[in-house]
C-alpha cells in the first residue's frame, strides 16, 4: 500500500482514477501530485505525461508558404541516406551533437538491428539563412526495392529530393529505380555524392555516372562526408535555392492528405498529414473522405523529430494529427481529411501496392488467434502494403494468407509482430501468385470470371481444366563490374529471364535488364547473384518435391507399418520417400531347421502389416507440419 502525500489516497483510488481518465480521454491522466512513494511506473509516468502538457505549443502560422520546403532523401540501401538525415538535424538545431546520433529517425527495434531504415520518417527542420527562417520538411525513406512503397507515398508529400549516391559505389539499382519514381512525380532532384572520405572514393567518375544516367549535369552534384559533416550545409542551402514551395491555398476548406499513420493504444491512431489547403486545430470537427465518419481534432503539431503540438497546421505544412481514431479502420493511408460541412473533391490518393509475395501465418496456438488479430490489424495500419486474407489449415488451424511486397518485407513484418506484439507465429514457406484461364464451363461459373488469381497452392486447378497458366513477371535491374558480365548473364538466363538491355555507364560498370518469372527470383536469386554461381536446372518441381518429402520424412514418427510419402502434380507423381517400418525379428527362436519355417513367419509378417497398412491411420503431429511449411529448410 501507499498514500499520496497530503491527500491521502489509497494505491486502489489513485488507480482508479488514472484508469477513469484513459477511459475517458482516450489517454492517461496523471496521477494527484506530489506522488512521493507511489511505484516508480506511475512516478515515471506523470513526470513524462506533465513535461509533455507543459510543452509549449509552436506557432506555425510564422512560417509564410513560400519559406517552406518539403522533401525526402532517396538512395540505394546503405548509401548514408539517415547518416545524412542525422548531420541535417544537428545543424538546425534540431538535436544536440552528440557522438550517440546514430540512425536518429530510425525508431524502430528492427531497423537498429539490421542498421536499415524500414519505415519512413519524417521531421520538421526550421533554419535560418540570409535573415529568413524556413520550415524545412524533411522525410528519411527506406533504400530496398521491397519497401518502395514508402518512398511513393513519402513523395506525395514533397516537392523535391535529395538522391543519395555512394561516392565508393557509384549508381546502383535501387538509386535508378528511386531516381524514377521522382521523375514521375516530377520533383526537383538535387544529386548529392556522399562518403568522400573514404579511402577508394572517386566523386568524379559517379559524376560522370549521374550525368550519363540521369541526365543531370555533373555541376548540380553536391560533394559531401555525411560521417564527418564535410559540405552538409551545402546541401541545406540548395534545398532552399533548388526546391520550389508547395503550391497550395491557405484560405481554402481544409483539404489534408493521410500519409503515413501509427497506432497509440492510449490516444488511437495518429495520422501523419500534409496540408494541401486550409487550416486545422485542435477542436476542429473533420471529415474522413473513406469512412464518411465525423472525428473531432484532439491535438496537432509537427515532428521535431518528436511530437511537437501546435496551436494550428497550415496549407503547405507536414505534421501529425490525432482524432480520437480507435478503429485500425478508421484510418487508411491515401485518405482525405477536410473540415465537417465544407467537403472538398478528394485527392487522388495512391496506387494500391502490388504484393508479390504470399505466405500463410498461423498462430502457434490457436487460442492466441484473437490476440494476434489484433496485432496484425494494428501492424497494417503502420504498414498499408500488406494484404490479409483470412485462411484456414486442416494441420495448423485458422489463420490468414498476407501478401508482401518481398521476402525482405515479409521477415520484417514477422520480427516486428514479435517485437513490438510478442506474437509468435508459424510462417510458411512464400509463394507467388499465379493466373489460370479456365476451360471448364462449371468452374467458370463457380468463379463467375473465365480468368482466376490463385494465392494459395492448395487452390491450384487441375491442368485438365485450365486452358493456359499465367505466372508473375518483373522487370530487374543489374549493375554489376564488366568483368561478371558472363557470369550474371548466364544466370539470369538459368532463371528464365530474357534480356531487355544492355547499357555500360562506365568503363567498369554494365547495366542490365531482363524479364524475370517472379518465382525465380523471390527467395535466393540475391544469394546466388551474390556468389555467382550458374548451371541450376530448369525444372525445379522435381527438385523442390523431393526436398519436402525428405524433411515430411525425417519428421513423422516411424509406425508398425511402412508409410509413402508422394509429391505430386496434378496425378503425376514427381517424388517419393518412404518411412521405414517398425519390424519384430520374428526368426529369434528359430535355431536351425528348415528354411520353410523361416519362410512361413516373414509371410505371416508382411501379411499382417499389409493389412495394417489398409487399416491403419497415421497421425502427424503439428510440428511435423511446421518443419514442412516453415520458410527456412533444415537441409
Amino acid at each position: 500500500m501507499w498514500t499520496l502525500v497530503g491527500r491521502g489516497w489509497s494505491h486502489g483510488r489513485a488507480l482508479a482514477v488514472w484508469a477513469a481518465g484513459t477511459a475517458q480521454r482516450g489517454r492517461l491522466e496523471p496521477l494527484p501530485t506530489p506522488t512521493r512513494g507511489a511505484p516508480a511506473e506511475f512516478r515515471a509516468w506523470d513526470r513524462l505525461y506533465t513535461s509533455a502538457e507543459r510543452k509549449e505549443k509552436i506557432d506555425m502560422s510564422r512560417f509564410s508558404v513560400e519559406n517552406i520546403r518539403n522533401f525526402s532523401i532517396i538512395a540505394h540501401v546503405d548509401h548514408g541516406k539517415s547518416t545524412l538525415a542525422d548531420r541535417l538535424l544537428e545543424l538546425t538545431g534540431t538535436i544536440d551533437k552528440t557522438k550517440n546520433n546514430k540512425q536518429v529517425l530510425d525508431k524502430l527495434q528492427v531497423e537498429r538491428e539490421r542498421g536499415i531504415t524500414v519505415k519512413a520518417q519524417t521531421a520538421s527542420l526550421f533554419y535560418n539563412w540570409e535573415g529568413k527562417q524556413y520550415l524545412l520538411n524533411l522525410i528519411d525513406t527506406p533504400g530496398h526495392v521491397d519497401f518502395s512503397y514508402e518512398v511513393s507515398r513519402s513523395l506525395s508529400a514533397c516537392q523535391g529530393v535529395l538522391l543519395v549516391v555512394d561516392a565508393n559505389e557509384g549508381i546502383q539499382a535501387q538509386t535508378v529505380a528511386n531516381f524514377f519514381l521522382a521523375f514521375e512525380a516530377q520533383l526537383s532532384v538535387i544529386p548529392v555524392i556522399n562518403k568522400i572520405d573514404l579511402k577508394n572514393a572517386d566523386p568524379e567518375r559517379v559524376e560522370k555516372q549521374i550525368e550519363k544516367v540521369f541526365d543531370i549535369p555533373s555541376d548540380e552534384c553536391i560533394k559531401i562526408s555525411a560521417k564527418l559533416g564535410t559540405n552538409v550545409e551545402r546541401v541545406l542551402q540548395a534545398v532552399i535555392e533548388r526546391i520550389p514551395p508547395p503550391k497550395v491555398h491557405r484560405k481554402n476548406p481544409l483539404r489534408a492528405l493521410v500519409f503515413d499513420s501509427t497506432f497509440d493504444q492510449y490516444r488511437g491512431v495518429i495520422a501523419n498529414v500534409a496540408l494541401f489547403d486550409g487550416v486545422v486545430s485542435k477542436g476542429d470537427k473533420i471529415v474522413s473522405a473513406h469512412t464518411k465518419k465525423i472525428h473531432e481534432v484532439n491535438e496537432v503539431g509537427v515532428l521535431n523529430p518528436n511530437e511537437q503540438p501546435a496551436h494550428k497546421l497550415y496549407a503547405g505544412q507536414v505534421g501529425y494529427l490525432i482524432a480520437g481514431m480507435k478503429d485500425v479502420t478508421e484510418a487508411q493511408i491515401g485518405d482525405t481529411l477536410y473540415l465537417h460541412k465544407q467537403p472538398v473533391e478528394p485527392l487522388p490518393g495512391f496506387k494500391s501496392a502490388k504484393p508479390m509475395v504470399f505466405a500463410g501465418m498461423y498462430p502457434i496456438d490457436q487460442s492466441e488467434y484473437n490476440n494476434l488479430k489484433s496485432a496484425i490489424e494494428k501492424l497494417t495500419i503502420n504498414d498499408s502494403s500488406v494484404t490479409v486474407h483470412r485462411d484456414s489449415s486442416l494441420a495448423l488451424g485458422a489463420g490468414w494468407r498476407l501478401g508482401f511486397l518481398g521476402l525482405l518485407h515479409m521477415e520484417v513484418f514477422n520480427q516486428r509482430l514479435e517485437q513490438e506484439y510478442n506474437a509468435s507465429v508459424i510462417l510458411t514457406t512464400p509463394t507467388v501468385p499465379y493466373k489460370a484461364v479456365l476451360s471448364s464451363a462449371k468452374l467458370i461459373k463457380d468463379y463467375r470470371e473465365k480468368e482466376i488469381t490463385i494465392i494459395n497452392p492448395a487452390q491450384f486447378p487441375e491442368k485438365s481444366k485450365v486452358t493456359e497458366y499465367l505466372e508473375p513477371v518483373v522487370l530487374g535491374t543489374i549493375i554489376t563490374p564488366d568483368e561478371y558480365t558472363g557470369k550474371v548473364m548466364m544466370l539470369c538466363q538459368a532463371r528464365r529471364a530474357v534480356q531487355k538491355n544492355m547499357i555500360f555507364i562506365d568503363q567498369n560498370r554494365v547495366m542490365l535488364k531482363y524479364l524475370f518469372p517472379l518465382n525465380e527470383i523471390v527467395v535466393d536469386f540475391y544469394d546466388s547473384l551474390k556468389s555467382l554461381s550458374s548451371g541450376y536446372a530448369r525444372d525445379k518441381a522435381h527438385s523442390v518435391g523431393k526436398a519436402i518429402c525428405e524433411r515430411l520424412k525425417d519428421s513423422l514418427p516411424r509406425q508398425l507399418f511402412e508409410i509413402a510419402i508422394q509429391a505430386a502434380i496434378g496425378s503425376k507423381i514427381i517424388a517419393r520417400e518412404t518411412v521405414k517400418a517398425y519390424r519384430k525379428n520374428v526368426l529369434a527362436k528359430c535355431y536351425g531347421g528348415d528354411i520353410t519355417r523361416k519362410m512361413k513367419l516373414l509371410k505371416r509378417q508382411a501379411e499382417g502389416k499389409k493389412k495394417l497398412r489398409k487399416v491403419g491411420n497415421i497421425e502427424v503431429p503439428r510440428d511435423a507440419f511446421i518443419k514442412v511449411l516453415k520458410t527456412q529448410s533444415d537441409k
